[in-house]
């Protein structure tokens, strides 16, 4: 196990997709918005490429790879990050499936090609870079937060431009950022078809927002049923349990 690990790493369940992820506290460790985002895009079951940009320590690719045979690349700036998303491929065998690139989003039409993927899926940072706060001591963190090296409307141009005409940008975003994030989508030849909102409880407001969009695609925009992530008791709610543990029927 050690030789897996460096520094204060740890091996983490993927309990519904019965893999193993390396995180860290000081360095990172994935959310549940990864979770979200995951199940909630759209994805060719068997063929196909799919690119996963801003992937931190590659729990996105990882989640996918349960749900396709299709090719997963993932992206990621960090090289800490990078390093422990390309240990956790290997520790799960799926380097035949999932290959990580270290470079900068802004880059990556260029690097990997354009209009060649068929899906294209993005936690970006969501926070301005001017609400840095001292709270965020870790550079990891703050970099993988707050729009320090990349902006929202940057992730989408570089989406639309790695996609094929027809193709699916998802992103997980903060709901106070919907119309940047529509307005930046329209600008760049995504259409928006698919809006979730994620509530932390019944009666609270959403603090989650998973949007789809189809690159060239018509007009016509589905709100989908809201999820809760949280019962009055503080426990999971069931789509969430599924979403985290798989079915336990």
């Amino acid at each position: 196990m050690e030789q897996w690990l460096k520094d204060d790493e740890r091996l983490d369940y993927l309990l519904a997709e019965n893999l193993r992820i390396i995180q860290s506290p000081s360095v990172f460790s994935f959310s549940l918005d990864a979770v979200l985002l995951s199940r909630f895009v759209q994805i060719p079951k068997s063929k196909g490429h799919i690119v996963d940009l801003c992937s931190g320590n590659g729990v996105i690719p990882l989640f996918l790879s349960a749900r396709t045979k299709a090719k997963i690349t993932g992206v990621e700036l960090q090289p800490r990050l990078h390093d422990m998303a390309t240990r956790s491929i290997a520790y799960n065998k799926l380097e035949h499936q999932i290959e990580m690139k270290l470079g900068d989003v802004k880059d990556v039409p260029k690097t990997l090609g354009i209009e060649k993927y068929d899906a294209v899926t993005c936690n970006p940072p969501y926070f301005l870079a001017h609400e840095l706060s001292e709270k965020n001591t870790s550079e990891h963190y703050a970099i993988a937060r707050h729009e320090i090296h990349l902006t929202l409307e940057q992730a989408v141009e570089a989406s639309s431009r790695l996609l094929k005409q027809g193709g699916k940008a998802a992103f997980v975003h903060r709901p106070g950022r919907l119309l940047d994030i529509v307005t930046a989508m329209r600008a760049n030849r995504l259409e928006p078809k698919r809006i979730q909102f994620v509530y932390p409880k019944r009666g609270k407001e959403a603090n989650t927002l998973l949007i789809e969009a189809i690159k060239d695609g018509k007009p016509d925009l589905k709100i989908l049923p809201p999820l809760y992530v949280y019962e009055d008791n503080n426990e999971y709610t069931p789509e969430v349990r599924a979403l985290l543990y798989g079915d336990e029927n």
